[in-house]
């Protein structure tokens, strides 16, 4: 059982709360953002999206269902610290292996608890997302203060590169039967060779392998800076662009790749992968306020104007004034705010959504863009769009 020690969080704007640590009793630097789930933590803390990130739970209990080793959505988590209001010493799950607090002392990720996270989540949503420091209280509050008010900012940092892969490779062996359904009238229902889509990681959770293998994919994971003639050496039927963390205008070797195969192949990006399609296509990102973090935002598809209840992790968005609507077309919207969810392209068969259809945690309301993807492949081969 991991020990406790009285801990601060700091903000760069002053604003401090003291409360409770748990977890590795170290201090650790990052953008401080909330997320609304009330469920799915283990997901949250092994989704690479969250590099560098503090991540504030808002719901007010977590530690209940302790960790377990086949949640992961990644092999190592890439938060820097979790902000819980009551965090739960007993956890009850017959799939559970340890307790949050341990999971975080072996990862070596500060947490606190005891904070008043409604108030820091109002302070947030008001100021906006800003730098922090999760800190034991041995050092002075001034010093803390000090050193989170000269953290640099998230806007031009390229974090890809901290949770890319290494180098290429061939994804088998990962099970797909817990998590997903495979849709149907897809390539090996057919009895056809599985296509094989070369997948840009640019910190890809592993449900979107799963659902990509369920879908009737072969799957072939590239490292972020990988080259197109890399890529297109082992001939993909199309091309998949992962979700991943921070600034996309920073990982401009990827923007380049992309734009280079958006006339040669299908392209499916999600979360980050969209954002570095639209540069790809001549648009621009920027940063949001606060971002969106959590499993119930609301989207519409304008072509037939259904709602999506969807999975959101990101903290920039696509300028929409940016777009060049002769080529371009926006396809879904972020019913709470406006912001820009989905793409199409009218030149290329290329498409990309904001959210994560793949949950992991969340509802499963946009799984169809898999069928989607399939579709475009297949239509591709034949010819036409």
């Amino acid at each position: 059982m991991s020990s406790h020690f009285n801990a601060w969080l700091v903000l760069k704007d002053g604003r401090a709360f003291r409360g409770r640590g748990f977890g590795a009793e170290v201090d650790a630097p990052g953008e401080v953002v909330f997320n609304t789930s009330m469920t799915g933590y283990q997901e949250v803390l092994t989704d690479a999206s969250y590099a560098g990130q503090i991540v504030t739970m808002t719901y007010p209990l977590m530690g209940n269902v302790g960790i377990n080793t086949e949640d992961h959505e990644a092999e190592k988590p890439a938060i820097r610290g979790l902000v819980v209001r009551d965090l739960s010493e007993v956890y009850s799950n017959f799939r559970a292996n340890e307790s949050l607090p341990d999971f975080l002392v072996r990862e070596g990720i500060p947490g606190i608890d005891g904070i008043d996270t409604r108030a820091l989540t109002r302070h947030i949503r008001d100021q906006g997302a800003m730098m922090g420091i999760v800190a034991r209280s041995g050092r002075s509050l001034d010093d803390l203060r000090k050193e989170a008010a000269s953290l640099p900012s998230m806007e031009g940092t390229d974090l890809v590169k901290q949770v890319t892969c290494k180098e290429s490779r061939l994804v088998e062996n990962l099970d797909t039967s817990q998590f997903f359904t495979a849709p149907a009238g897809g390539p090996e229902a057919n009895g056809e060779e599985k296509p094989l889509i070369a997948v840009l990681d640019f910190g890809i959770k592993l449900n979107i392998l799963r659902c990509l293998l369920a879908s009737g994919f072969g799957v072939r994971v590239f490292p972020a800076h990988a080259s197109t003639e890399e890529i297109l050496a082992v001939n993909p039927a199309g091309i998949f662009l992962s979700n991943g963390p921070g600034d996309p205008a920073a990982v401009d070797y990827a923007i380049k790749t992309v734009r280079e195969l958006v006339p040669r192949k299908p392209i499916f990006g999600i979360c980050l992968g969209h954002q570095i399609l639209a540069l790809a296509l001549g648009g621009s990102t920027y940063k949001m306020k606060f971002g969106h973090h959590g499993a119930n935002h609301p989207v519409q598809d304008k072509r037939t104007g259904k709602i999506e209840i969807t999975s959101q992790n990101h903290g920039f968005a696509v300028d929409p004034d940016s777009l060049d609507p002769e080529t371009i077309e926006i396809t879904h919207l972020n019913l709470n705010d406006g912001t820009v969810e989905g793409l199409l392209g009218k030149d290329h068969p290329v498409f990309s959504v904001q959210y994560h259809p793949e949950a992991c945690p969340g509802p499963h309301d946009a799984l169809h863009h898999f069928v989607r993807f399939q579709s475009l492949i297949q239509n591709s081969q034949m010819g036409g769009r």
